[in-house]
């Protein structure tokens, strides 16, 4: 089994920066992908971002430019930057190891979810 703990999130004013960490331990498949999720109120959980094994990443459109997806072994971090309050919503980190055989990204475990509120 494998855990993800996530830390990070809470309220900010549009056009300001949040960091988001998720760290996994246990029987962590080495050539895993991780990325983390979003779901605002009323919406479908969209893919926001993820990155591979060897760091190559990939980007919702409604992120690219703003957002930074990084990792560190089995740490991945969101960096959210120009936030816009349709960034509010729940963020769910994901480790994905079906990605190494398929190349799409589809969570096999998951984090605790964690709020992100862009409101004045």
């Amino acid at each position: 089994q494998v855990q993800l703990v996530q830390s990070g999130g809470g309220l900010v004013q549009p056009g300001g920066s949040l960091r988001l960490s998720c760290a996994a331990s246990g029987n962590v498949f080495a050539n895993n992908a991780m990325g983390w999720y979003r779901q605002a109120p009323g919406k479908e959980r969209e893919l926001v971002a993820y990155v591979g094994s060897r760091g190559n990443t990939n980007y919702a459109d409604a992120v690219k430019g703003r957002f930074i997806i990084s990792r560190d072994k089995n740490t991945v971090y969101l960096q959210m930057n120009s936030l816009k309050s349709e960034d509010t919503g729940i963020y769910i980190c994901a480790q994905s190891n079906s990605w190494f055989y398929t190349g799409k990204f589809n969570g096999d475990y998951w984090g605790q979810g964690t709020q992100v509120t862009v409101s004045l």
